[in-house]
């Protein structure tokens, strides 16, 4: 009798248990968040490590020094070319550009490597009538999902035909991501680039940003500095004839920032997207990677991001006048050189104004 009901015991014991374990998955299964679901980002909209210098925040102690950009006549977005590519498409031979203006679908040195695009991807040539000259620095994430391949200028001038581009070597998205084929500084293609949606939607703009200024105005060479600093690792070929800035610590890879005692409020900014580039460089700064080559200040976006932007505000993100201009100037002007910006402190060092970003998820 005594064994009979120990036996018992065990079985309902068993049953307990199993009743408890599956009132437990229920739970997990019909309630997924009540536990905290952890967030994650998505590499390619969000690349690089939490603690790359296009993600990780300025911190509080930071040292600025007045950067002195004064307005310019234009307001403008410097588009970049961002592509997943899948094994389905066929590979195509990349060549260098055969110019820097018109013609760069004419070059003949083969960059050693061949991309998977679709048959009907055209990025055009320069043009000389109207003079443009774009950077199209272009990154492209390979199908293995963690190689990038960084093209600039981009050109693709005939479906089915070669792909040109100059090449930096290969980066890994899970990595720092400092390096890339903004050949005047040498820094990304995508990282700090302004995404689709993110001067759209009601989310902020959590990594820093790129800027490119005019280097006969601003940026500053000699011998000693040669017109670049830490990310940077060089200026344009021209920049000791062509940089004519005075400012010592302003160069190719400055860290710009607006400093904390300024506010949106102070600034007197008009505009939605106006007031969100402000709290991007309050928190995490923007890096100057080019020389716009003229009286010109750019902010470095996804292409579509100007026509989005059109679409949702109705007025241009390229301009010369209108209230989006007037705060588009006005951040320029308020920004300082975070001048202890370095490997060993990126964004200055000590307590980051936001939290980190969170891991990369896929």
């Amino acid at each position: 009798m005594k064994k009979f009901q120990i036996l018992t015991s065990h079985f309902r014991l068993r049953i307990l248990v199993v009743f408890l374990i599956g009132v437990m998955m229920a739970l997990v299964i019909s309630c997924p968040r009540t536990f905290g679901k952890t967030p994650y980002r998505d590499k390619f909209l969000s690349p690089f490590l939490s603690t790359s210098i296009w993600n990780m925040p300025i911190g509080s102690d930071a040292r600025y020094i007045k950067a002195n950009i004064g307005k310019a006549k234009y307001a403008e977005a410097d588009e970049e070319y961002f592509f997943q590519l899948k094994d389905k498409h066929p590979p195509r031979s990349v060549y260098a550009p055969g110019a820097w203006g018109e013609g760069r679908c004419t070059g003949k040195k083969y960059m050693d490597i061949k991309i998977p695009i679709p048959n009907d991807l055209i990025i055009p040539d320069a043009t000389k009538k109207p003079f443009r000259t774009p950077n199209n620095a272009s990154a492209f994430l390979m199908p293995d999902g963690r190689t990038l391949v960084q093209l600039s200028p981009l050109a693709r001038c005939e479906k089915q035909g070669s792909v040109y581009g100059w090449r930096y070597e290969n980066v890994d998205i899970y990595g720092e991501g400092i390096g890339g084929a903004h050949f005047g500084s040498g820094l990304s293609s995508i990282g700090g680039s302004i995404r689709k949606g993110e001067l759209t939607n009601d989310k902020p703009i959590r990594h820093a940003l790129k800027v490119v200024i005019w280097a006969e105005k601003y940026l500053f060479y000699d011998e000693k500095i040669r017109g670049y600093r830490w990310p940077a690792d060089r200026a344009d070929n021209y920049a000791a004839e062509g940089y004519g800035g005075i400012n010592h610590a302003l160069v190719q890879g400055s860290l710009l920032a607006i400093p904390p005692e300024t506010t949106k409020e102070s600034l007197k900014l008009e505009t939605p997207a106006g007031q969100k580039l402000f709290n991007a460089l309050q928190n995490y700064g923007a890096y100057v990677v080019e020389d716009s080559a003229g009286d010109a200040h750019y902010f470095a976006v996804e292409k579509g991001v100007p026509d989005e932007f059109r679409n949702n505000y109705s007025y241009d993100f390229n301009t010369k006048n209108g209230k989006f201009y007037d705060d588009f100037m006005k951040l320029f002007e308020a920004l300082y050189i975070v001048d202890n910006n370095s490997p060993n402190s990126i964004g200055g060092g000590g307590t980051p104004r936001v939290s980190l970003a969170p891991p990369i998820g896929n």
